[in-house]
């Protein structure tokens, strides 16, 4: 079974915001879609390792930016790469402003965003389905909207495959952010530290 055909589906890549109390927060998900336009009712599933699925459960509001082909991969690293819980991911970021809902949203590598209030949500184990009814939204650029595939082949780094270290050892590589685990074998058990993804994602390097 070859995994990487999961990257051919068609769906796109966001940046979900939230807000609680004096914290703002964002994470990159792959997830949003449109449900019904009468009324206009979007979905999205969060990790629940994820700062922001918690604030949303709090909040009951988020903001969707829609990523463009314009996005570089300094948008990925700040929302997608590090944990809210461990960094401020809008310090310093010059790009993000606040919506009259108080929740920020991204102006920079991003074609549109999307305002929305949950109205009911669904326990999917690992994720939270959110169902929500969109209350504003705006184009911001006509630039394309970034698929998962189009970030695998223009946008994801390609680091050197190194398939042993100087000391011999061998080296399995996150196939979605790109993080290198080094030993001889992985846990099943292993989650990446990075995009919290699988050993499933993993591939040993060879060269």
């Amino acid at each position: 079974m070859d995994k990487k055909a999961m990257y051919k589906l068609s769906y796109g890549l966001f940046v979900v915001t939230a807000r609680v109390g004096d914290k703002d927060n964002g994470c990159i998900t792959n997830t949003v879609q449109q449900v019904t336009t009468t009324p206009n009712v979007i979905s999205v599933a969060v990790n629940k390792q994820n700062l922001t699925h918690d604030m949303i459960v709090r909040s009951g509001k988020f903001n969707v930016s829609v990523i463009s082909q314009e996005a570089d991969f300094e948008l990925f690293r700040r929302f997608g790469f590090q944990s809210g819980r461990d960094v401020d991911k809008f310090s310093g970021c010059n790009y993000a402003w606040r919506l009259p809902n108080g929740i920020m949203y991204c102006a920079k590598g991003t074609n549109a965003f999307i305002c929305a209030e949950v109205k009911s949500s669904l326990d999917l184990g690992t994720h939270t389905l959110f169902l929500a009814e969109v209350t504003d939204m705006e184009v911001l650029d006509k630039a394309p909207s970034a698929t998962y595939e189009y970030y695998q082949a223009h946008i994801k780094p390609r680091p050197e495959a190194v398939g042993r270290t100087p000391e011999g050892k061998t080296v399995w590589r996150c196939r979605i952010c790109g993080y290198e685990y080094v030993g001889e074998e992985l846990p099943e058990d292993f989650i990446c530290p990075i995009c919290k993804h699988p050993a499933s994602d993993f591939e040993k390097v060879t060269q």
